[in-house]
Formats: C-alpha cells, sequence, structure tokens
C-alpha cells in the first residue's frame, strides 16, 4: 500500500468516526425526547400552538316575589385586537367599529390602539352586546382585514330602569355587587369562571376539529326578593310625582305587611337608572329608607301612646287637660293652632296631633321606661334587613335626658331615625303589639335549581294586644273627616294613620332650620284587621305643606292599589265612635 492510499484510508476513517458521532448525538438526543421527556415535549410543542379563553359565569338573576326578573344577566363579547396583523389597516377598521359598536369610539384614540407598537393584544370595545360584536367581526372580516378578535363576556341588566333601583342596587366594573341586593347578597349572586383551552394556527385562528379542553362555568344562583314589580313601579311613579308637585328635596315611599315584615315596595325620588347609568350621583344612589337619619316628628307620638296604653296610663277616651303652651328647660313649647287651656282625650290628642296634649301625657312615664319601651320599639339600632350602610339612628341614653329632651322626644324631636326603623315599630302597633324585623328577601335558588328559604325574621312582643288595639282606635281618628288627614282615608276601608312634621336638621351646624320640615305619614290598613302598612316622606316641600295634605294623598294611592294588588278585601266592619273632647 502506498503512502497515498495510506493518508486516503485514515482521511475516510476520521470522516466515518466523525459522522457517527453526529448521528449519536442525534440518536440520543432524539432518545431524550421521544423516550425520556416525551410528555413535557409534548405539553410544550402544544402550549406553543394553544389558547386559553375565560368562560364568564352569569351573575344571578334578582327577582321579585313573583318570578318578574329585576336584574339579570345577557351574553355579551368584548372586542380585542392584536396591532401586529391591524396596523396597516388601522383607520378603516376604526371607522367599522364605531358605525357597527358605538358612534360615540374615540376614532384617534381606537386607531392609536390599533397601532399600538409592540403589543399584541388591546381592548377596542368591552362588555358590548353579542349581536353588535358579532356584526362588527364579519365586516371586518369581509372587508379582508385581520386581528380583531372577540372574548366571551357577561352583561348585567336591569329592565325596569329606574325601577326600585335604590333597592336592587348595581355593580361595578368588574361584576361585583356595590349597592342594594346587589352588594348584600354578592356572593350567592356570583357564579365560578370556566375556561376554555384549544388549538390554533400560526395565524391566531382556531383549528377546526381540534382538540379542547374545558373547565366547566358554574352559574351564579338567583335571589327572589320579596318586592311586587307592579306595585313598585306605580308607587315609583306616584312619589316622585308627589316630590315634584311640592318642591321637595326627596321622597320615600315604603310598603310592608305587618303580619310577616315584608317589604313589598320601597321607592325613593329622586332615584337614578341602573341599566343606563343615568343619573348616577351619591345623592341619588344613597338608599334613604335605610341610611339616611331625620327627626320623624308627630308619627312618633304613636309609640309613646302605646307605651302608656300598655302601662295603664291611658286609653282612647283618658281626659287630657291640654294647656295653650309649656314651658320646659327654658323653651317654650306650643301646639302648630293656637288655642288656650282645652279638654281632649287621648284620641283626640292623637287626632289633632297635639304636641303639649302628648307632653302632659307622657309626664306619666319616667325617662328610663320610656327609653326601654323605644328601643324596645327598634329605635337607635339597626334593623334585620341587612341593606348595606344601614344606621343605628339616634336614640340618646336615658340618663342624658333633660327636661326638655324628655318633651320634644314625646311628640318626635331630638330623635333621629330611618325610616326602616319607624316602619317596624308603627308595624308593631298595627302587628298586635309584636315587633317584626323587615325583610326584602323571600329566598334563593341556587344554579343546580334547589330552593332555599330566607331566615324567619326575629319577631319580639313590646306592648300588649289590647294596648295595640287601643293606640289604633285613636289613630283610626286621624283619618276621619275632622282629623288630621282626611286624605289618606280610603272608601270601603278602616284606616289607622298618623301625621308628622319636624324641624330639618342642618347636618354641617347640626341646628334646626326654621321654615323648613320634613313631613311625613305613616297608615295601616284595613286598622280592624291589618294587613299592610304604607310609610310617606317629603322632606322640605313647600312652606305650608304637612304630614296630612302633602303625605296624605300619596298613602291613600298606593295603599288603595297594595290591597287591590293582594286582593284584600274591606272587612265590613264600622268604625267605632270615638269621642276628641270632654
Amino acid at each position: 500500500m502506498t503512502k497515498r492510499q495510506r493518508l486516503a484510508r485514515r482521511r475516510l476513517s476520521l470522516c466515518l468516526t466523525a459522522v457517527l458521532f453526529v448521528f449519536t448525538i442525534f440518536g440520543l438526543r432524539l432518545f431524550q425526547i421521544q423516550g425520556v421527556d416525551a410528555q413535557a415535549y409534548a405539553a410544550q410543542a402544544v402550549a406553543a400552538g394553544t389558547a386559553k379563553v375565560v368562560v364568564p359565569a352569569p351573575r344571578g338573576n334578582i327577582t321579585d316575589r313573583n318570578g318578574v326578573e329585576l336584574a339579570t344577566s345577557d351574553d355579551g363579547l368584548s372586542l380585542t385586537a392584536d396591532p401586529s396583523m391591524t396596523t396597516p389597516n388601522a383607520t378603516a377598521i376604526a371607522r367599522i367599529l364605531i358605525e357597527t359598536v358605538d358612534p360615540s369610539l374615540d376614532y384617534f384614540d381606537t386607531v392609536e390602539k390599533l397601532r399600538k407598537p409592540d403589543s399584541r393584544f388591546v381592548y377596542l370595545a368591552k362588555k358590548t352586546p353579542r349581536w353588535k360584536a358579532e356584526k362588527a367581526i364579519s365586516a371586518i372580516e369581509k372587508a379582508g382585514y385581520i386581528g380583531v378578535f372577540s372574548e366571551p363576556e357577561t352583561l348585567r341588566n336591569y329592565p325596569g330602569g329606574t325601577l326600585g333601583a335604590n333597592l336592587i342596587g348595581y355593580i361595578d366594573g368588574s361584576g361585583k355587587g356595590v349597592a342594594g341586593v346587589e352588594q348584600m347578597y354578592n356572593k350567592q349572586l356570583t357564579g365560578k369562571d370556566g375556561t376554555r383551552t384549544y388549538e390554533v394556527s400560526v395565524g391566531g385562528q382556531r383549528i377546526p376539529m381540534a382538540d379542547s379542553t374545558v373547565h366547566k362555568m358554574r352559574p351564579g344562583g338567583s335571589v327572589t326578593t320579596t318586592i311586587d314589580r307592579d306595585l313598585q313601579w306605580f308607587a315609583d311613579q306616584r312619589l316622585a310625582k308627589a316630590v315634584r308637585s311640592s318642591s321637595a328635596d326627596w321622597g320615600l315611599a315604603i310598603t310592608m305587611d305587618v303580619k310577616t315584615g315584608q317589604i313589598v315596595q320601597m321607592s325613593q325620588a329622586p332615584t337614578f337608572n341602573a341599566d343606563t347609568r343615568e343619573g348616577m350621583s351619591s345623592y341619588n344612589t344613597v338608599n334613604r329608607a335605610a341610611q339616611f337619619v331625620y327627626e320623624p316628628g308627630s308619627v312618633l307620638k304613636a309609640l309613646t301612646f302605646a307605651a302608656l296604653a300598655n302601662e295603664g296610663k291611658v286609653t282612647p277616651d283618658s281626659k287630657i287637660k291640654v294647656p295653650g303652651s309649656i314651658n320646659v328647660g327654658g323653651f317654650r313649647i306650643g301646639d302648630y293652632w293656637q288655642h288656650g287651656t282645652i279638654n281632649l282625650t287621648a284620641a283626640g290628642v292623637i287626632a289633632k296631633s297635639s304636641n303639649l296634649g302628648t307632653i302632659v301625657a307622657a309626664s306619666q312615664l319616667s325617662d328610663k321606661t320610656f327609653h326601654d319601651y323605644l328601643t324596645k320599639f327598634g329605635l337607635g339600632k339597626t334593623t334585620s334587613s341587612g341593606l348595606p350602610g344601614e344606621s343605628a339612628g339616634i336614640l340618646a341614653p336615658a340618663k342624658s335626658w333633660t327636661d326638655s329632651s324628655r318633651a320634644t322626644i314625646s311628640f318626635g324631636q331630638g330623635v333621629s331615625v330611618t325610616a326602616l326603623q319607624m316602619m317596624q315599630a308603627v308595624g308593631t302597633i298595627a302587628n298586635d303589639g309584636v315587633r317584626v324585623e323587615p325583610s326584602i328577601v323571600e329566598g334563593f335558588t341556587e344554579a343546580d335549581g334547589t330552593k332555599i328559604e330566607a331566615p324567619a325574621p326575629k319577631r319580639e312582643r313590646v306592648v300588649s294586644a289590647k294596648a295595640a288595639k287601643m293606640v289604633t282606635q285613636m289613630m283610626e281618628a286621624v283619618t276621619a273627616p275632622d282629623g288630621t288627614a282626611p286624605a289618606a282615608a280610603i272608601e270601603g276601608y278602616r284606616v289607622a294613620g298618623k301625621t308628622g312634621t319636624a324641624w330639618r336638621v342642618n347636618p354641617v351646624t347640626g341646628k334646626y332650620v326654621r321654615g323648613q320640615n320634613t313631613v311625613s305619614f305613616m297608615g295601616f290598613a284595613p286598622a280592624d284587621k291589618p294587613r299592610f302598612l304604607t310609610y310617606i316622606v317629603l322632606d322640605n316641600p313647600y312652606a305650608s305643606a304637612g304630614g296630612g295634605s302633602a303625605g296624605g294623598p300619596v298613602f291613600h294611592d298606593i295603599m288603595s292599589m297594595a290591597l287591590e294588588r293582594f286582593g284584600i278585601a274591606p272587612t265590613g266592619s264600622d268604625v267605632p265612635k270615638i269621642e276628641q273632647e270632654w
């Protein structure tokens, strides 16, 4: 073998060795991928060509007592874009979005998003009705443009708009309840989102027939309120009219079933539109029935005389000598009408709403005894309604009472309450002396259809049935032709009621504002077999407005509707004759 042949053979051996080495390395690597780490590398390969989408869980419905929807959820879409794909056609795509989705979209802002540098994802329009979003995508694809996509969303709708808005509440941008029933039962209403993972092409499109993984979402449960939608709508309109006609700053109208404590209607004016978000401000969205405190005025006299009757101090025909004025603690107190010394019965004091007669009668109670009764009626503490931000009101301890505060508290000044507190307090008289805490929810329905009843409201006897009936007789005189609220009378029904007029307190200075009042009327029917109690409050109406003249007619209309709506027939009994003077 020549020298040249030996060199050629050596070169060949080296080349074969190098080739075998390279193939060995490839073989070992292939063995590692396919044998040792096969699952890990397969997962990475799939992940590189997959997309995960959140499947939002619809929020549960809020319904009235008959199943009519007050708040509901619908399918929607959010439009997104990949600027790396939309940049060349940004101006044209922006015009299509404005034409098909929302004319109020800012053109220049949308174009800027579609051209956003170094970005692969931007939101173009969130929470868009599905039909609008699909129309936009179809128009974009038809024009030959790419890069606009959609994500599923859940839209919250309030079919009634302003109907019961302050009670139902609303949700924020993240879908969380921030007021009313939406906030109270946010946990029950909120479902659990699911996810869907599927394979996609290089262009980001889903591959037809490709495998996908789904983690099912769980819808939120539903809440059934105690509200009657038709009565709520009627009361909303009637109250709004009363606020406008009396030039009041705000108004409330609430109706409660005295036997169960269920609130069947809760209206407020002014209010807001939960569906369109029109009129949303802290002034309009606050729930005044639960959160706002005010002095109740003469409506509280019903509680004063209930305590007196229960203590055996008065009956409807008890004789009370009423002076023309009383000086207490350096303050002169009088009635709303001028008179000298007059002789009234206890019923006459209530019927004519005499502050002086109430002071004389209440002097038979010690401060502690009177305070204990007011506490048992529910003043000075929150109810069990559960409404967010509910106030406890202000009822000073008995040991801090002065002669003047004791006198004014007896007729409803110097004590602050919420409308819900006064509802349950006077409702105690209508319910034969048993206090039933107000409730606004009947029960719940879980996602699987399981129904759960709301806990029964708390009950407590405050005064005897006999005492409650005596005060009811006194209150019937209020709606008589010679009472302070004849406009509240309902033909064919016996109606018991009480007017209220109280000086307004300036929230900044804490002092009374003379010439400005909070007027009200509270009544229940049928008086001889009570079923519903309605409370009307008007804040700062025109100067001559009173609880009977301004609140009485509103009570008449709403209570009449409630009695008709629930099929409550007149009892047919006659109003007993009660003397107001002696």
